[in-house]
């Protein structure tokens, strides 16, 4: 190894960002843009405590993306971090593996971005400040009573028709490749409905392009739903021009009447990038608490001993230009209530089933 890390790319975008509609100029703007910010060549650093700090906190000082508005949202001050971190680890030069893992997961953690994580064989360390200190707004036990046992399943999406002539699509993660022919069957089977609710909650994301693939069913036309930068270099404000996002209305089957997409805080990454999109579609309503946000593209590297760290690498905007890795508002706030809950009642569910569209 020349170099004191490795960077590598993520080939699979699991929980992240990737859009499907990147003109082959943009694709080799973010080659291009990856291969200059991964081939910086500093001096081989130590397996040791000091060294692996060193390299980790290098590797995020130059690929990370978004230090900015950790700045100003969270007073983060990397080279703060620096100055403290490196000294904790010249202090402490013999720590174990499992106490290495939580001092470095310790250090990244403070820039509370749940793409951000560190790998070792036995275990990962983990930031999910995003999801865990909110209320969950969702229930398995109340999702039994309104799906039953008889509902329709195809690529992982639940879908059913509720007694009061509402659709119901529970999609729990964009992992699962979905066909455009299996969403146009779903659609075609809950067409006499007055109206659908899609449920998100819980969603961690996946495949960008899947959750394009099911937004593009509720488009009616070419529709700009963002934007997305690539780093350049390894300052902290070296990013491409801002490269814009659409949505193109898919071929087949498209909904028309009004939908409402249920979130909560817990709804992240390609899941927040779906939320997004459906904002910017006609007779959607976001409904329930703010999205838990992740809104970069991740990329991955590795330390002197191997372990994987990915990191948030290429920064997403909503159409209006404003970040959304904080996390997205809904149209309407609910939360689910202690009374419903006792009654066996899904607040959230019930607003979208009684709703008059607007």
């Amino acid at each position: 190894m020349k170099h004191g890390y490795h960077i590598l790319s993520n080939s699979r975008l699991c929980g992240c960002m990737r859009t499907s509609a990147l003109s082959l100029f943009h694709v080799f703007t973010l080659l291009t843009a990856f291969a200059l910010v991964s081939c910086v060549d500093v001096e081989e650093l130590p397996n040791t405590t000091a060294g692996n700090t060193e390299a980790l906190w290098r590797i995020m000082d130059e690929h990370y993306c978004f230090f900015e508005e950790k700045k100003q949202e969270l007073g983060v001050d990397w080279d703060e971090v620096h100055t403290r971190y490196s000294y904790q680890a010249e202090n402490a030069p013999n720590l174990s593996q499992m106490q290495l893992l939580e001092f470095l997961g310790g250090m990244i953690a403070t820039l509370k971005d749940g793409h951000v994580n560190l790998s070792a064989s036995f275990d990962y360390s983990r930031e999910w400040s995003w999801k865990e200190n909110y209320p969950a707004n969702v229930s398995d036990t109340l999702l039994r009573r309104y799906l039953g046992t008889d509902y329709k399943i195809s690529c992982g999406i639940k879908y059913k028709i509720l007694d009061d002539n509402t659709g119901y699509m529970r999609v729990e993660t964009f992992e699962d490749v979905i066909g455009d022919g299996n969403i146009d069957q779903m659609l075609y089977y809950l067409a006499p409905c007055s109206r659908l609710i899609i449920d998100v909650r819980n969603n961690g994301g996946g495949l960008l392009t899947q959750a394009e693939k099911l937004a593009a069913h509720f488009c009616a036309e070419r529709t700009l739903v963002g934007y997305m930068r690539h780093k350049t270099g390894p300052g902290h404000n070296n990013f491409s021009e801002r490269q814009e996002q659409w949505v193109e209305p898919s071929s087949g089957v498209r909904w028309n009447k009004h939908a409402y997409v249920l979130t909560n805080r817990s709804v992240y990454s390609a899941a927040n990038e779906f939320v997004k999109y459906m904002k910017r579609m006609p007779h959607v309503t976001v409904v329930g608490d703010k999205t838990g946000g992740g809104s970069g593209m991740p990329y991955s590297a590795e330390l002197p001993n191997g372990w994987s760290v990915r990191y948030s690498a290429c920064p997403m905007y909503d159409a209006d230009g404003g970040c959304t890795e904080f996390g997205i508002e809904p149209d309407v706030w609910i939360n689910i209530s202690d009374e419903d809950f006792s009654q066996g009642k899904d607040t959230i569910i019930e607003w979208a089933r009684t709703a008059k569209p607007t």
